[in-house]
Parts: C-alpha cells; sequence; structure tokens
C-alpha cells in the first residue's frame, strides 16, 4: 500500500514537472519571438547610419585645449567632425553635402586609452545617398579607411561568422545590403552558385 501511495505521489510530480517545462517552453519560445521583434526594430531605425572606421579626425575638444578655450560647443564639435567626413570623402571623389546628413557623430569606445581612432556614425537623410556612399567604398582601397552599414549586435555576429567562412572558402563572398547579410555560394561553375540571404542557423549549413 506504501509503495503504490509513493508510485501514485512521483507519477503526480513527474506530471507536474511535465507541465512546468511546458510552460518554461513557451515562455522560452514568447521571449525569442520578442527578441526577434527588437532585432528588427532595432535595426530598422539604424538603416539610414553607415558606420565610419580608420579615420583620423580632429576634435573640437582638442581645438578647445591647443587654443586655451575650455567651453564645450557641442554643436560646434558635430560641424567641425561633420565637416572632417565631407571634407575627407570629397578629396577621394565621393562627395557628400551638408544637407544630405541628419547627424554625424563618433561612437564611444571601450578603451578610452586606445590609440585608434574612434569609429563615426553617420546617418543620412535619404537611403540612397547612404546606399551610394557604400557603392562608392571601393575608392577607399588604401586609405585604412572602411565603410559600413550599422548592423545589430545579432546581424553583426552573423556578417562576422560569414566573413569568417569566406576566409576559409566554404563561401565564395558574402557582403551586407540594407543590413541584411548575403553569400555568394561556391560553384563548380558560374550558374551553380547562389546568393542567398542568411540568417544565424543557416550559416550552420556551410561550416
Amino acid at each position: 500500500m506504501e509503495i503504490l501511495q509513493l508510485t501514485q505521489q512521483v507519477n503526480l510530480l513527474q506530471a507536474q514537472v511535465s507541465g512546468y517545462e511546458v510552460k518554461l517552453k513557451k515562455k522560452d519560445d514568447q521571449i525569442k519571438e520578442l527578441e526577434k521583434r527588437l532585432d528588427v526594430a532595432e535595426q530598422y531605425y539604424r538603416l539610414d547610419d553607415l558606420i565610419i572606421s580608420g579615420l583620423k579626425t580632429r576634435h573640437r575638444a582638442y581645438s578647445n585645449v591647443t587654443a586655451g578655450n575650455n567651453a564645450d560647443d557641442t554643436t560646434a564639435e558635430t560641424e567641425t567632425l561633420e565637416s572632417q567626413v565631407i571634407q575627407f570623402f570629397g578629396s577621394k571623389d565621393i562627395p557628400i553635402h551638408r544637407n544630405q546628413i541628419s547627424a554625424c557623430h563618433t561612437l564611444p569606445r571601450n578603451n578610452k586609452n586606445s590609440p585608434t581612432s574612434p569609429a563615426i556614425i553617420i546617418r543620412f537623410v535619404n537611403r540612397k545617398d547612404k546606399i551610394g556612399l557604400l557603392q562608392q567604398g571601393f575608392k577607399l582601397k588604401g586609405t585604412g579607411v572602411f565603410v559600413n552599414e550599422h548592423l545589430t549586435r545579432k546581424n553583426g555576429n552573423i556578417a562576422y561568422a560569414a566573413r569568417q567562412l569566406k576566409k576559409a572558402k566554404k563561401i565564395k563572398a558574402t557582403w551586407t545590403r540594407n543590413c541584411k547579410v548575403y553569400i555568394r555560394t561556391n560553384g563548380a561553375t558560374p550558374e551553380d552558385e547562389r546568393v542567398l540571404m542568411v540568417k544565424e542557423m543557416d550559416l550552420n549549413l556551410y561550416k
């Protein structure tokens, strides 16, 4: 009789555990869906942005110090950075007009003592202007300056994984367009190659 009662209690506990597992699975799925929606919304917000890395600029704050002026003029600093960005790209035959830019500022660095120049984010008024600049990126070859789309952490990780596959010669090429990651698969002939928009799980097929 005692064994029967214990068996019934065990079965009851197992049923309760199974119920909790189902609820946890449902919650996990809900969290993943919310994270996906958040990433999509965040990436959409960044669609008009470009990240410029490797460009050495002289900031307003530095100018103030050398001139003996301690005033902290954020507007002047932004205008100075924007002017330097416009001037650099103009020198590479990539014209950018001030009225095409809605925002331009540096991104914070994890290591403030790093000797490398901080990355610069530039937001365009019109997405076509951003795309136009990206298409002229080949003119920056040899300058040490690079322009990339402003990806979310998730898409940035996917793009990095794709570049590693390219480096390992497991795919032929990879790039981003409208903040989505694309790859060109290997093929015996050009006709065998395929261009795919990839997601994180898709990349596992090529490892």
